[in-house]
């Protein structure tokens, strides 16, 4: 018992080997990263608190439930997005605080901004005056994707998070899931994001089956880090197993033997950069969203490789 009758704080774990890949995210995070970004750094890796990550959540909740500021660093301005909130969801599930008040106002905003068939735009306009990127129009009333509902719908009911969105949210996660054909690796990263954590299981396994048969056949993973150029998305951007099976757990693990996620898990470890951080591996339209994202993305690693058992510090 502490002196002034307070219980003892846990031990705080040993500081990582120095110039470990650990030690070297550490220094960029504490160097570049958001108040966010460094309180997740600290819950995962030096056994901080989740009240923190909440607090630092809160700055960019906005009074209708949802949540702007530029959360996803790639959306900027104040107002909220569905994008977004997609994020706030995936913080409270890492510290296992995804519930309560706090999401069923954010249940509420989905409600609000989906469209008639319960699914959520992927891109919805922002207010006029604040900086946009320039891929692509947005349209005043945008259809709703599976891009953008996916990953929420699967987080929800992972959480055991009960809605009347739900409902019709999880439809057209089905509906669209089933009928994908031609795809993209974003598109399929959602699938995967919703079928991982999707009630009705043998659906589910089915679905991911299927899903897993195209991503081969449509050379939507590079299963040769030697020959990129057979399986480049767009110019310069790739998706290997790790970014479809972010842990070993995943359904999107059947899809890749043993020999072809531990290439997969060696070219992650190899792109973590002489700063500590590892890249951006997508198209950016302006350096401070690029930045901003950039501790995300180191954070996202270094959970994906502690998952399969690699050795980070």
């Amino acid at each position: 018992m502490a002196e002034n009758g307070a219980s003892p704080l846990p031990p705080t774990p040993p500081a990582p080997a120095a110039h470990s890949p650990l030690a070297r995210a550490e220094h960029f995070v504490w160097l570049t990263a958001r108040v966010l970004e460094q309180r997740l750094f600290a819950y995962h890796f030096r056994g901080g608190d989740a009240g923190p990550v909440e607090t630092a959540l809160d700055a960019y909740r906005n009074e209708d439930g949802g949540y702007g500021h530029a959360l996803d660093p790639g959306l900027r301005g104040p107002g909220s997005r569905p994008p977004h909130t997609a994020h706030a969801l995936r913080v409270l599930d890492a510290v296992g605080r995804c519930g309560g008040q706090r999401v069923e106002r954010m249940c509420r905003y989905l409600t609000s901004v989906s469209t008639a068939d319960g699914a959520l735009p992927a891109a919805r306009p922002g207010r006029p005056g604040y900086p946009a990127a320039p891929f692509g129009p947005v349209v005043d009333d945008p259809p709703g994707e599976l891009l953008a509902t996916g990953p929420v719908v699967g987080l929800l009911h992972r959480n055991e998070v009960w809605h009347a969105w739900l409902f019709r949210a999880t439809d057209f996660c089905w509906q669209a899931v089933e009928s994908l054909g031609t795809s993209h690796p974003y598109e399929v990263e959602a699938a995967v994001a919703f079928l991982d954590a999707a009630p009705d299981r043998p659906r589910a396994e089915a679905a991911a089956d299927r899903l897993g048969r195209l991503v081969r056949e449509q050379r939507l993973a590079v299963l040769d880090p030697d020959d990129l150029g057979a399986y480049s998305v767009s110019p310069g951007e790739y998706r290997f197993p790790h970014d479809y099976a972010r842990h070993p757990r995943s359904l999107a693990r059947a899809w890749f033997t043993d020999e072809e996620m531990a290439r997969s898990l060696d070219v992650l470890s190899a792109q973590q950069e002489d700063d500590g951080g590892w890249p951006v591996r997508r198209s950016q339209w302006a350096p401070a969203p690029a930045l901003e994202e950039r501790p995300g993305v180191t954070l996202d690693a270094l959970r994906t490789l502690r998952a399969y058992g690699r050795p980070v510090g």
